[in-house]
């Protein structure tokens, strides 16, 4: 057998419905809210028209009781969860792959010197000094290698779609 509410119970009870509450969560916010409106009826003063005054605690209880929830992790909303995929699109690694077997392509065009050079620059980040060491250069002439690679690579790569 169903309760008779006052039209203000239910009219509050449907409005915490539509904002997510349970069935009954939203009866017993619905109380709650009774209780402090009487509390401050008999503390205070009579409130003149009381349904949007306990509308705004109802409100307001559903509002802590959720985010009471949330912080202590006992319920999270699906529509409140953002999953952030950071994967790049399957375009962008396929142009991707494009792209490195196009430097791939360009950098066997380098002589195997101007190559061993500018990679030992570029990727294992060895000064023109320790380089002209390694091969017996002057620093002119590896910042020579170093340019030149990099001029045929810009080159090469330049009609590449970006």
């Amino acid at each position: 057998m169903k309760k008779h509410l006052p039209p203000v119970f239910a009219r509050v009870r449907s409005a915490l419905r539509r904002r997510g509450s349970s069935t009954q969560d939203s009866e017993d916010i619905v109380q709650e809210a009774w209780v402090r409106l009487a509390c401050y009826e008999r503390e205070r003063e009579a409130v003149i028209d009381p349904e949007p005054f306990m509308m705004r605690i109802a409100l307001n209880l559903s509002i802590d009781a959720h985010r009471m929830r949330v912080h202590h992790g006992e319920e999270v909303l699906a529509e409140e969860v953002v999953l952030a995929d950071t994967a790049p699109s399957v375009e962008a690694v396929v142009l991707g792959r494009e792209r490195l077997a196009r430097l791939h392509y360009c950098l066997g065009r380098l002589t195997e010197k101007s190559r061993d050079i500018f990679l030992a620059h570029r990727l294992d980040g060895l000064t023109y000094r320790e380089i002209a060491d390694q091969h017996g250069l002057s620093i002119s002439t590896v910042e020579k290698h170093i340019a030149k690679a990099t001029m045929q690579l810009i080159t090469g790569m330049q009609d590449w779609r970006t």
